[in-house]
């Protein structure tokens, strides 16, 4: 039975996931922003809350202490988990969240940038004492460089500076500079003035700042749209697997934007192979169309050779073929990254050889935390987007090939 599914954004936008990162420099109050929002938001469970309650009583405070909330999530790390940055999950009424808790030192600059990878929202925390500083300078760069589609600045600690109307506009039109300057100017921002320790502003309207008429820091996390326009672009199908049904081979995968219809003609790089789309299933379901983000597997026309790694795209927009790949890199591992280092490049499906070929002004090579430019040589040809096209296929990883370190996070220019 064939049944029509609907757009995206017509359909997820208002209930579809959330992923959101938060960023902040050492004692803004990020670990009490977040315990703020589990605790309003209703997302703490009892006994949860109970301990915290506990150990704030142990230590003389008569209030319970909500940055401990996150103390569970620190342990984690110091556990050893692989990649330092923790993920909080959570649900209000209107949408789900999953929250990526990122360290705010600059030592751990590598950890933003794994959380806001997949984020679509960044909220930025400053110290409504100190400003916009050096670290929040940092953050908002990490996130234009990442394109994170949405970010919210929240001025912390309004109840120290009297509820300034005029401190908080002086931080955002700050902050606005900052990000005009950026090499990636951020696309806009939507600024908050909140205190994390009184809960104004994060869950609740606060009634001391009458002043600001713009949202809640829930309220906008609840109602931001998620479609960051991938739904409007050429269509992508990195193939993950390929399915057997008797003679039929269908070619499984994400698709990461666009939309793909019975009929469509495409082609499949890097071979170069065209042909038309004779069937789509989603669901275990015989679909007309899928659409972005959809796991869907298609069935082609014509006896083609094709794998895990190969990309189906639309005949008149597909990406074109390269193997000089000109990007933005943060460094993530301890090892430095040299000009003339073998590596393996990994995009969506697909895992090339390269060498890297030039590193324009880092001659002693990129170090850990280092944001910088690269030019690499893959010894096959690669089918990527620019990043600013596309989050998904415009990124890649660099991979240590003799122990499968993860070393480096780029963005395709």
């Amino acid at each position: 039975m064939t049944t029509t599914t609907h757009p995206l954004n017509e359909t997820l936008a208002e209930t579809t996931l959330l992923r959101f990162a938060t960023a902040g420099s050492v004692d803004d109050g990020k670990s009490t922003l977040v315990g703020r929002l589990l605790h309003d938001s209703k997302s703490v469970l009892t006994d949860q809350l109970e301990a915290v309650e506990h150990a704030s009583r142990n230590r003389g405070q008569d209030t319970p202490d909500l940055a401990l909330l996150t103390d569970g999530l620190r342990a984690e790390r110091e556990q050893g988990i692989t990649i330092d940055v923790a993920y909080r999950y959570f649900a209000t009424p209107r949408r789900r969240f999953i929250l990526a808790d990122t360290p705010g030192h600059v030592q751990y600059t590598r950890n933003m940038v794994t959380g806001a990878s997949t984020a679509e929202l960044a909220v930025v925390l400053v110290d409504a004492r100190n400003g916009v500083v050096e670290q929040t300078r940092r953050h908002a760069a990490v996130a234009a460089l990442l394109r994170v589609p949405h970010v919210v600045l929240a001025v912390n600690k309004m109840d120290l500076v009297d509820w300034s109307e005029k401190e908080f506009l002086r931080i955002s039109e700050d902050f606005a500079r900052c990000a005009a300057e950026l090499d990636h100017p951020l696309g806009g921002f939507t600024a908050i003035p909140v205190s994390a320790l009184t809960g104004d502003n994060v869950v609740d309207r606060s009634a001391r700042m009458d002043w600001y008429t713009g949202p809640t820091l829930l309220d906008h996390l609840e109602t931001v749209r998620t479609d960051d326009g991938q739904a409007d672009r050429p269509a992508r199908l990195p193939v993950s697997c390929v399915i057997r049904h008797g003679d039929d081979r269908y070619y499984a995968g994400q698709l990461t934007s666009g939309e793909l219809r019975t009929g469509d003609a495409v082609v499949v790089l890097p071979s170069g192979v065209t042909s038309t789309v004779t069937a789509v299933d989603r669901l275990g379901s015989r679909v007309d169309a899928a659409y972005a983000l959809d796991s869907v597997s298609v069935r082609l026309a014509g006896d083609l050779d094709i794998g895990r790694g190969d990309l189906i795209a639309p005949v008149a927009e597909a990406p074109a073929l390269t193997r000089s790949v000109d990007a933005d890199v943060c460094h993530l591992h301890d090892r430095t990254l040299s000009v003339g280092d073998r590596v393996l490049l990994k995009h969506t499906t697909r895992t090339v050889k390269a060498i890297v070929q030039d590193l324009p002004g880092r001659p002693d090579g990129l170090t850990t935390n280092e944001l910088g430019r690269i030019r690499l040589r893959t010894a096959e040809p690669l089918a990527a987007d620019p990043y600013a096209a596309s989050r998904r296929t415009g990124s890649f990883l660099l991979i240590d090939p003799a122990d499968g370190a993860t070393l480096t996070a780029g963005m395709v220019r």
